[in-house]
C-alpha cells in the first residue's frame, strides 16, 4: 500500500483489479476545502490513457514490479529476445508489449523490462538514443524565416522529421520516448 505522497511517475497500482502506471501526478491545495492529486494514468496491458483524482493521504494498492537491465538480442518472427545480464536467461516479449518503443531497437542495446508475476508488462528504452541515417533526401537550403525539416529513415526503419542539413551517415540523438529529433552526435 502506498498513500498519495508515495506517487511518483512510473509507479504501478492495483486498481480494481488492473495494473495503471502512473504517467502524470500534481498535489493540488486549493485555498478552499482538502488538497487531493491530480493523475495521469496508464493501463499497462492495454495502454489504455486516462485522468484519475485521488484525496490526499489516501492508500492505494501498488503492484510489485521487477525491473531489470536486459540486452536486445534479436527478433524471432514478431517477437522480440532479450536476455537478462545476470542469469542469462532469455525472454520473448510481443510486439503489443514492445508498443511504439520498438521503433528505435538496436541489437545489443541495454533496456528495462519491467515484469508483475513473471509476466512482461512493458519495456523501457533509454531516454536518447544514438542512431545513423540511412535514408534522406539532399536538404536545399534558401530563403526562410524559420528553420525547415524534411523526413530521414534511421538504421532502425523508423521515420523521423530532421533540420534541413541532416546527411546521410549522419549520427543523430533521438528522444525514443516520442522521436523528437535532439542533435547530430560528432563521431
Amino acid at each position: 500500500m502506498a498513500s498519495t505522497a508515495d506517487f511518483k511517475n512510473g509507479l504501478v497500482l492495483k486498481i480494481d483489479n488492473q495494473l495503471w502506471q502512473i504517467l502524470e501526478f500534481q498535489h493540488v491545495k486549493p485555498g478552499k476545502g482538502p488538497a487531493f492529486v491530480r493523475t495521469k494514468i496508464k493501463n499497462v496491458l492495454s495502454g489504455k490513457s486516462v485522468d484519475k483524482t485521488f484525496n490526499a493521504g489516501v492508500k492505494v494498492e501498488t503492484a510489485t514490479v521487477d525491473r531489470r537491465d536486459m540486452t536486445y538480442l534479436y527478433k524471432d518472427g514478431a517477437d522480440f529476445v532479450f536476455m537478462d545480464g545476470e542469469n542469462f536467461e532469455q525472454i520473448a516479449i510481443t510486439p503489443e508489449t514492445m508498443g511504439d518503443s520498438s521503433r528505435f531497437l538496436l541489437e545489443n542495446m541495454t533496456v528495462q523490462v519491467s515484469a508483475h508475476e513473471g509476466e512482461p508488462l512493458f519495456v523501457e528504452l533509454p531516454v536518447t538514443v544514438e542512431l545513423e541515417v540511412t535514408q534522406t533526401d539532399p536538404g536545399l537550403q534558401g530563403d526562410r524565416s524559420t528553420g525547415g525539416t524534411k523526413p530521414a529513415q534511421l538504421e532502425t526503419g523508423a521515420e523521423i522529421s530532421v533540420p534541413l542539413f541532416i546527411n546521410i551517415g549522419d549520427k543523430l540523438k533521438i528522444d525514443s520516448r516520442d522521436g523528437n529529433y535532439l542533435g547530430r552526435v560528432n563521431s
